[in-house]
Parts: structure tokens; C-alpha cells; sequence
């Protein structure tokens, strides 16, 4: 599953004006992968930091930076952005602009676009522009950031917000290729869960298989279950990959607290028996 939709990526943002949408639950993937397929490809990555102090002016801030080294460096980049990183609506309106024109209105004030013109002016040269007037370099400036920037977006379909971005702002799903990543798969489960219990040293390795299986049987079975809540209490109830990997965790870090605490009394019921026998 995951070398099919690094494939998909990758193929998506190789291609001219390609963007990506990545639709799925927290956990399933979506930002690694585009990670990989933009280094398979030798792209730069783009993420914004978000931060407590994060505002309004920090978003312009990046926007100009992504701009501008797609646009006037001319590098190759991927922007990749997730809805848990949307602090206000206008950025995703910001991100819809990118999408449908390659620029945002009003962003860069006039002497930063006096610089951009004039930073253009060898690739200008190297086109053998005739028009070289200020309209005609801010289009090539808007040309290649078309050309040159891949935006990723990784969106999860839970709850209204998305649907309700969709309806506002259409370039996301008419500008971009939609990618699915459905839920994982029983044995996927198992593999993952015996992938994270390999270094466990304490637990046999003909048991270590059993677990991983009753892992996924209670992954799977919540979801089986909160269908039922659905379909009887109208609730929904969202179980992802995350969750599933907390409860591998989780176990994992039980089982070290209980090997410790069996073993410190195993040790002491020694110690007293030791001293039983030499007081004897």
C-alpha cells in the first residue's frame, strides 16, 4: 500500500502543475510518503512551523519564502500542508489561490516585487523575452511558480470542515490529484504490531504473532463497533492508525513496568530465601 502511494506522489508532483490531495485519518501516512517522494524526486520540502506565537504575518512571512524559491530561484518545490496546521480559513483561501493562478493577491508589497523583477532578469535573458516591462516579468515570476511548485495537501474527510472547505473553495479538489488512503488492512495490522514488538526480548517469539493478531482483532472489532454506534446513536466514533499504534505502544511500555516490578520481587522472595537458608 505504501510503495503504491509513494508511486502515486511521486508521479503526481513530477508532472507540470501537478498538486496532490491526500485524503485520509490521522496516522495513515500522508506526510511521510510525500516526504519520500519528494526526495526520490531531489525536490526541496516546504512545511510551515507551527508555533503558539504562529499568526496572520508568520503565514504572509512563508508564503513570500515559498514564493520566491519557486518563482525566482526557479527550484523545484514541494509544499505540503495538513489540515491540523489551518489556524484560520484564509490560509487554506491563500493555498486555493496558489492552486488556481500561482500567486496570492496583494502579498508582496511594491519594493519586494521591484526585487523579484530584477532577480528575474537573467532567466528573462535565457527565454529571450522581447517584453521585458514590469507586467511581463511579474507574469513569468507567476509562470514559474506555477511551473515549479507542487502543493501536497494532506486532508482528513472526518467531520464537516472538510466538506465545507470543498464547497467554498473549489480549486482543492478541481486543481489538484485526489489520492484515498483507506483503512488498514488485518494482516497490515499484524505486520505493523510484529514489526514493534521484535526488540521486545521478554516475550517469546512464537507468542509475539498471537498478540499482534488480538491487536488487530481489537482494532478492527472498535471499528466494527463504532459503525454500530453510527447506525444507532447517529455518533461517530473515528479509530486510525494512530490509535492503533498508541495501543502497540502502550503495551509495550505495560510490559516493561510489569517485567520490572515481577522482577524486583522475584529478586527480593531470592534475597529472603538466601537469608532463611544461611540463618538456618
Amino acid at each position: 500500500d505504501a510503495v503504491g502511494h509513494v508511486a502515486r506522489i511521486s508521479r503526481v508532483v513530477r508532472q507540470p502543475l501537478g498538486n496532490a490531495l491526500l485524503l485520509g485519518v490521522g496516522g495513515s501516512g500522508r506526510q511521510s510518503l510525500s516526504r519520500l517522494a519528494c526526495h526520490m524526486a531531489d525536490y526541496q520540502l516546504f512545511q510551515i512551523e507551527l508555533s503558539k506565537n504562529y499568526d496572520g504575518a508568520a503565514w504572509k512571512d512563508d508564503l513570500k519564502r515559498l514564493l520566491r524559491l519557486a518563482g525566482e530561484t526557479g527550484d523545484s518545490t514541494v509544499f505540503c500542508f495538513s489540515d491540523t496546521q489551518v489556524k484560520t480559513e484564509s490560509m487554506v483561501e491563500d493555498i486555493s489561490n496558489i492552486l488556481n493562478a500561482g500567486e496570492v493577491p496583494n502579498l508582496f508589497p511594491g519594493d519586494e516585487v521591484s526585487s523579484i523583477i530584477e532577480g528575474l532578469g537573467p532567466k528573462a535573458k535565457e527565454l529571450g523575452m522581447a517584453d521585458a516591462t514590469p507586467a511581463a516579468m511579474w507574469r513569468l515570476f507567476t509562470a514559474q511558480c506555477r511551473a515549479n511548485l507542487h502543493v501536497v495537501l494532506c486532508m482528513s474527510p472526518v467531520g464537516d470542515a472538510f466538506r465545507a472547505r470543498c464547497r467554498k473553495f473549489p480549486a482543492l479538489t478541481n486543481c489538484t490529484s485526489i489520492d484515498w488512503f483507506q483503512q488498514w488492512p488485518a494482516d497490515a495490522l499484524t505486520e505493523v504490531a510484529v514489526r514493534y514488538l521484535e526488540k521486545v526480548e521478554t516475550v517469546e517469539e512464537g507468542v509475539k504473532v498471537a498478540i499482534a493478531t488480538v491487536f488487530a482483532h481489537v482494532h478492527l472489532s472498535v471499528s466494527d463497533i463504532s459503525e454500530r454506534m453510527l447506525r444507532t446513536l447517529k455518533r461517530h466514533n473515528y479509530v486510525t492508525p494512530t490509535n492503533y499504534l498508541e495501543l502497540v505502544k502502550g503495551y509495550r511500555v505495560v510490559l516493561a513496568e510489569k517485567v520490572n516490578e515481577v522482577g524486583s520481587q522475584v529478586n527480593k522472595l531470592k534475597n529472603g530465601l538466601a537469608k532463611l537458608t544461611d540463618a538456618k
